[in-house]
């Protein structure tokens, strides 16, 4: 691809999928419909409301064992508390990707236009950013579990991302950070099998992150044909190497532990289940498609994404 100026980006560009769309429009948009529908999961929830007897905490086909030999092996109550402690596991991760994608966001409105909508937008997708971390962390604590955070190992990968990373690459993260999340949270807030606390907190997300995806899938098709040949091809690299990262975080041993299974056999048949990598590529297809098409999966960042398992 040619590198060209943001004012050539807005004259009549094309990629792959068309047209870019003008920055600030798309800001206006998502500023109009933040406004419309956002949430105070503080007000909007019943968190004193008793937990259903036999409700599931994440839906079972979504849980890392399901469809193992040791999930045959496990009674019905201890599938439920597995699925208890991995939602659990899980909101701590969106915690620590959530932290990493606010400063992301920080970073790059920095040195933009303070009164321009697009970072007007960024501000207040960090509010809502602020909020899901606080309603992750509350959800914790109400279902009675540890908090689940990542190995020091992956801490500090995140650290020296969000220090090193490219704007496409910030973009291209923070996709799959929530891209994967939100395939899983819109199976389980309608699902009413699932506890309604669970269900109320994923509708939330579901819905203020549709529009954080859009922003994030916006901006990095601008990136995508903006940026400078060696920022796209460092972007393709660092994104197959945060896949990889994600897909090992996306599963706490300590879970297995905390619900007295031997944690070396069940990441041993998780790894060898077929459900679960067909679980995990659904959940990124959406996405790895989108990235296919704008020129992210290419070269060895594509071998990095395939190693990751999130593309077939």
């Amino acid at each position: 691809m040619t590198t060209v100026t943001e004012a050539d980006a807005l004259d009549g560009l094309r990629d792959a999928l068309g047209a870019l769309k003008d920055r600030e429009q798309v800001a206006e948009r998502l500023l109009v419909s933040s406004a419309k529908h956002s949430f105070d999961p503080d007000k909007e929830l019943d968190w004193d409301a008793p937990f259903e007897e036999g409700k599931w905490f994440w839906p079972p086909e979504l849980v890392s064992l399901y469809g193992t030999p040791l999930w045959h092996k496990m009674s019905e109550e201890q599938r439920i508390d597995l699925s208890r402690h991995e939602a659990a596991a899980l909101a701590s991760l969106g915690i620590w990707f959530e932290l990493i994608l606010m400063q992301l966001l920080v970073r790059h409105i920095y040195d933009k236009p303070a009164t321009s909508a697009h970072v007007r937008y960024a501000l207040t997708e960090i509010e809502d950013e602020c909020r899901h971390s606080k309603m992750f962390a509350r959800v914790i604590t109400r279902g009675g579990t540890p908090h689940y955070p990542v190995s020091r190992a992956h801490q500090n990968l995140g650290r020296l991302f969000k220090t090193i990373s490219t704007t496409p690459g910030s973009f291209t993260a923070t996709l799959l950070g929530e891209e994967v999340l939100d395939w899983m949270q819109r199976l389980t807030f309608p699902d009413e099998r699932v506890q309604p606390l669970i269900r109320g907190v994923t509708r939330i997300h579901v819905v203020e992150e549709a529009r954080h995806v859009r922003y994030a899938r916006e901006e990095l098709r601008r990136q995508m044909v903006t940026a400078p040949k060696w920022s796209r091809e460092f972007t393709r690299v660092t994104s197959g190497e945060f896949a990889r990262v994600f897909s090992i975080a996306f599963i706490n041993p300590d879970v297995y532990t905390n619900v007295g299974l031997d944690r070396r056999e069940a990441l041993a048949q998780v790894k060898a289940s077929g459900h679960r990598r067909e679980v995990m590529q659904t959940g990124a297809g959406r996405l790895t498609e989108f990235l296919d098409e704008i020129g992210v999966l290419r070269g060895a960042g594509r071998r990095l994404w395939k190693a990751s398992g999130l593309l077939a």
